[in-house]
């Protein structure tokens, strides 16, 4: 899967998702992620790809051609049989969650648009972008943030980025709820000892405890999850009576 990221500032992008899980599918060719920077792109002598708004207002807005000829540059890349989404990352945009990430990983390239300043002229927003994302009720600096958590939450669901499907399966809101509590060693820490059903080595009573503590972490943390997923409780039930 390919994701190519229209920024001001590459290296930033290169640094959050150039370690780690990300880095290794990176080297490993699962993933291909690449960085433009849209000031390479600008025909102003001064590399200039802002300026002040029509109607007055503080600030600056990301202007058109730079952004646009960066587009197009990406697109000429990719084969028109593949599948293609482009994503300007905004707090105006649809709410990014677990089922959102689950519908982008079906694409073969997503390409994200980051703004800055006051954000982009809105005739290379209608021009180019398939759909804007918000990653949470706040505003930042820029999207090139916005941007990582989107490709690092789609790109761990593809095949080779995790070691195994279970790693990502179980995980908060990819089940519905929230996760379990996890315990590792050493068994006792300042007087806190691991739940004894985890050492006991039944199996079917430890995934029983699990969803059982996962089941009551969401009721108190999160409630509308569960809500929405009646089933869950009803699963619980059913491995009770079993």
């Amino acid at each position: 899967m390919r994701f190519d990221v229209m920024t001001l500032f590459p290296d930033m992008v290169r640094t959050v998702l150039g370690e780690s899980i990300l880095g290794r599918a990176q080297t490993n060719g699962i993933i291909n992620v690449k960085c433009h920077n849209i000031r390479d792109f600008s025909t102003d002598k001064h590399r200039k790809t802002d300026d002040t708004p029509y109607g007055g207002g503080m600030g600056m807005v990301m202007t058109c051609q730079p952004i646009y000829d960066c587009y197009m540059s990406i697109v000429g890349e990719i084969p028109e049989c593949e599948s293609t989404r482009v994503i300007y990352m905004s707090p105006k945009g649809r709410g990014f969650n677990q089922s959102v990430a689950r519908e982008l990983s079906q694409y073969d390239n997503i390409i994200f648009l980051c703004g800055h300043y006051e954000g982009v002229d809105q005739r290379i927003i209608d021009e180019i972008v398939d759909e804007e994302l918000s990653v949470g009720d706040y505003v930042l600096t820029g999207g090139e943030l916005p941007a990582c958590i989107v490709i690092d939450a789609v790109a761990r669901l593809k095949d080779g980025v995790l070691s195994d499907a279970e790693c990502y399966l179980d995980e908060s809101f990819e089940s519905g709820m929230l996760e379990y509590p996890q315990y590792t060693k050493p068994r006792e820490f300042r007087g806190r000892e691991v739940p004894e059903i985890l050492l006991s080595g039944d199996h079917k009573k430890i995934d029983e405890w699990r969803l059982k503590e996962a089941i009551e972490l969401t009721r108190s943390r999160r409630p509308e999850l569960l809500l929405a997923h009646p089933e869950l409780e009803e699963r619980l039930n059913n491995k009770k009576k079993k």
